[in-house]
This record gives C-alpha cells, structure tokens and sequence, in this order.
C-alpha cells in the first residue's frame, strides 16, 4: 500500500463531493479535476488543478476530448513495482495517479425522458470516464478508484486509520463495482440503440441483461435462502415503480406472487379480482363491483385464500376493503385505493398495499427468463389471445353463448395455472382448479375434488390437450357442459367422439398455455 497522494475528480453525481474533496485535502492529496467537478470545488474554496493545465493540451471537440492523455493514462497504468515503467514516468514527466473519483455522465436518466432527442442520448454517452475507470480497475493494487458516492465515508475512515492510504481488500472491492458498473452502463447503450433503430425484438448471439439492485429481501423462497430484488430499466410494466402505501417489507415470494396476481387480474376488460396463492390461483371473479369480483374470487377456495396475494385491475373502494379485511391476506395491489379503502386498510398494517397505476397504462416489455444450472432459458411472456367467440365447434354441439362467455372465462385463467392444469369456471368466477398435476385426467378429476360447491352447469379448460377420453369422462362425471383446450393429440377424433358421447360441446384453441 502506498499514500494517496494525487486524486483526479470528474463526476457528473456532485452529492457529497464537496465534503469528500475537503477530506482529501486534510489528508495533502492533489486535485486534479474536469469541467463542473473543478468549477464546484473551487467555488468551495477547494483548491484545484484544471485537467488542461495538468496535461498541457486543452479540452477540446466541445469537452468530447479532455482526460484521453497519456499523461492521465500512464499516471493510472504504470505499475509501481516495474522500473521500466517508472523509468517512462520519469522520462515523460508523467505523474502518478493514486485515486479516481468517477460518475458517468447520465446517459440512463436521459434517455428515460420522454421525447428525448437522439443527439442529446449521444452526447451523453461517456468516453472518457469510463475509460479512466476501467484503466484505474485494471491497476487496482496501485490506485483507488471510486464510482458510488456511497463509498466516499468508507474510503475516508480507512484513510484516517492507514494515515492517507486505502487497503488493498477495498481497492480490490471497488474495481470489482467498476466493472459491474461499466458493463451495465454500455448494456443500456446497446439497449437504447437497438430501441431507435427501429428492430424488431429479438434473440442475439449474446445476451447482457442489465438491472441494479432495488432492496435486499429478508430471505428467499426459504429463510436460508439470501435473496434481493434487482430492477430491470424498462418502460414497460414494471412491480419497481409500485408504490408501498402500508404493511412490512416485501419478501421473495411476496414479489413473485403479487406478479402472479396482477397478470391474471389484467387479463379481464370487466372488474376482476384474482387470489394468488404459493404462485397459483386459489379464485378468480369479475363483478360489478370490486367487492363482488373479490367475494367471486373468494368462493373458489376461501381456505386457500388465507395468506393469499390478491390483485384487482381496479380502484379498491371501501366495500372490497372491508371484505378483504376479513381475511388474513400478505398483499393487495390495484391501480388505485379510494381514500377511504386506505382508512380501513391501516388498521390493519401489516397486510402490505400496493399501488400501481401504470397496470392499466403499460403492457409487458422485455422476456421471461427462467434459470437453470449453467444458463438461463429465455422466452417471449405469453401475451397469447384468443378470440373465443370466433371458434368453430368440432363437436356435434355447439356450445351456446353463456357457455362461450364462460370458456372465454377460463381459458384466460387457466393460462396462470401451473400445468397440468384444469379450470371449472362460471362466465363469471372459477369454480374448481386442478393444480401442477402430472396427467391431465389427475387434473380434471383434482380440480372437480377441490370444489367446494356442485360442478354441474360449468366449463371446463385445459391448460394442454386432451391425451385420451378419460379426461372428458371424468369432466362429464361432475356436470360440465362445455370444454376449451388446444387440441393437437393424436387421438383427437377420439376425445371429440367422447364429447359427442357426452353431449358435451368443445373448442380447438390451436394454442396452449403451459406453464411450468
């Protein structure tokens, strides 16, 4: 370890600067500053060597062309321990660099302003900064490189303790920060270039996925499980942006869930309330009215409900909260809460009230990535409608128009439901769900178990198709009357001849939901 001795300072984040710098000065170290960094300093009454003067050349290009010199470089580069490079040091009157404080300039921030020009995104993509970063990573042993404010006190306190040096440990940990942090911050460059020019979403031959940590959760799926929740940049929907109203912090499964929910929920044009249970829907109801949509939901399986995640796809007025108050519930999220819904929430502060007004302003962005040992699978999110109405039959029956509207029903539920799943729906509530079964005749006939009321006059959907009859003689067994699923087995002609059998009516979908 040696002494700081020379710092050079450019950031575009100015919080804590003035403080860190006048520490630094405690401590006999040179500034060498840029631009607004040296203007702040000096307006500080801090004193300050402009880079220009520095290195004998002038910023110049409009401030595009001011620390990329060999007289910044070598300074950062030369290693301290190998004579030749002390030796070009020494011949170029080159000094050494001991510590860089860096903050790119914005090129996120400005880039999520709405109608942002594209020349203003490209003026601030930074060359310079990050280029002194990463020359001051690579020679870490020799040189502290600071690009988070929030590691100034850290810095600091350890200078204090090793009278004006900074340990080996943190100028390892900080380069580590700067390769995450530069790595991210050309990821988001790619992203916004791929944005305007226009292409199509797509899959590349490489995939840098780029998110900053949002909060540290308490555990994951389990409680020796660590876990955070890292925020994606996107313009799309996004859980990030909701807003806390009340209850504790959110957990893993809490997040997971609440995503579950708010999916389903924004499945339906009409009111409707979806109860998310261990990532499964436990109800799903559409009303008039929220309260109506909730007690819908509620009718499914009010035992599983209990501990549940609910989403609305509505304002929550003071009826529903008085209903879900009822129940012991983790979450509620909906676009919105009546003031007086909130008056009745908090006294009950540990259920956790989310607020997310863009769910019915933005759609889905990006893809769903599931990860396995080695690498990550990723896909499209299944966005998939069908037009129910539309549908020929290919049975004998055609199904009538209420058993349409409810098969428009459950194929929009059954699409949330881990396979292999069945759904028993109403036009405007489930009925009987068949959960993660590993047969679809398990599925129907678990589904049918978990009702809590008579089956008969219901519609059934499947998540797959239909392998065999026995899965249409066992939805016949409980009373329904209609069926939708994807079709495509090879004994298809024997399960429509089975819903012939049965004066069942059913729909070819053409495409199914799996969900694993």
């Amino acid at each position: 370890m040696s002494r700081v001795r020379r710092a050079l300072l450019s950031v575009s984040d100015k919080s804590g600067l003035v403080d860190f710098a006048r520490e630094l000065r405690q401590f006999e170290v040179e500034i060498i500053s840029t631009g607004g960094t040296a203007k702040t300093l000096k307006d500080a009454g801090i004193p300050v060597v402009d880079v220009s003067d520095y290195t004998g050349f002038p910023e110049m290009m409009d401030g595009r062309v001011k620390t990329l010199h060999p007289k910044i470089h070598g300074g950062l580069l030369a290693l301290r321990n190998n004579p030749s490079h002390m030796e070009a040091l020494k011949k170029h009157d080159i000094g050494l660099i001991d510590m860089v404080v860096v903050n790119l300039y914005p090129f996120e921030q400005t880039v999520s302003k709405p109608g942002v020009k594209f020349m203003d995104a490209v003026e601030n993509i930074d060359i310079g900064g990050p280029t002194m970063l990463r020359a001051a990573a690579k020679n870490f042993e020799s040189v502290a490189v600071v690009v988070d404010p929030g590691d100034y006190n850290h810095i600091l306190e350890e200078m204090r303790m090793l009278k004006g040096e900074v340990s080996g440990k943190t100028k390892l940990k900080l380069a580590r920060k700067v390769f995450r942090h530069t790595a991210r911050y050309d990821a988001i460059i790619a992203d916004y270039l791929k944005e305007v020019s226009g292409e199509p979403t797509g899959y590349f031959s490489t995939l840098t996925l780029t998110y900053k940590m949002n909060a540290r959760l308490r555990y994951g799926e389990n409680p020796h499980q660590h876990a955070a929740f890292y925020e994606e940049r996107t313009d799309g929907l996004s859980l990030a942006r909701a807003k806390k109203i009340q209850g504790k912090e959110m957990s893993f499964n809490n997040y997971y869930d609440t995503h579950s929910a708010m999916m389903l929920a924004l499945e339906f044009d009409r009111k409707a309330c979806a109860i998310i249970k261990h990532n499964n829907p436990c109800g799903v109801g559409i009303g008039e009215t929220p309260a109506d949509a909730y007690l819908k939901a509620l009718k499914t399986d009010p035992v599983s409900a209990f501990g549940g995640v609910i989403a609305f796809n509505t304002e929550v007025d003071a009826e529903a909260a008085r209903e879900i108050s009822k129940l012991f519930v983790e979450v509620v999220i909906a676009p919105s809460f009546a003031a007086s819904a909130l008056d009745i929430f908090s006294s009950k502060q540990n259920v956790r009230v989310l607020e997310l007004g863009e769910m019915l302003e933005k759609p889905l962005k990006g893809f769903d990535v599931k990860r396995i040992a080695g690498g990550l699978l990723v896909q499209d999110w299944d966005t998939a409608k069908v037009d129910v109405k539309s549908l020929a039959a290919p049975t004998k029956r055609q199904p009538t128009a209420q058993e349409r509207e409810a098969l428009a029903f459950a194929w929009r539920v059954v699409k949330h439901v881990k396979s292999n799943a069945i759904v028993y729906a109403f036009k405007d509530r489930t009925a009987g769900i068949g959960v993660g079964q590993t047969s679809r005749v398990y599925a129907a006939k678990t589904g049918a178990i978990n009702a809590l009321e008579p089956l008969e006059g219901t519609v059934c959907a499947s998540d797959g198709f239909f392998p065999f009859r026995d899965g249409i003689d066992a939805i016949k067994h409980v009373g329904c009357t209609a069926i939708i699923q994807p079709g495509g087995a090879i004994k298809d002609e024997e399960v429509i001849q089975a819903c012939d059998e049965h004066n069942i009516a059913m729909l070819i979908t053409g495409a199914r939901h799996f969900k694993h």
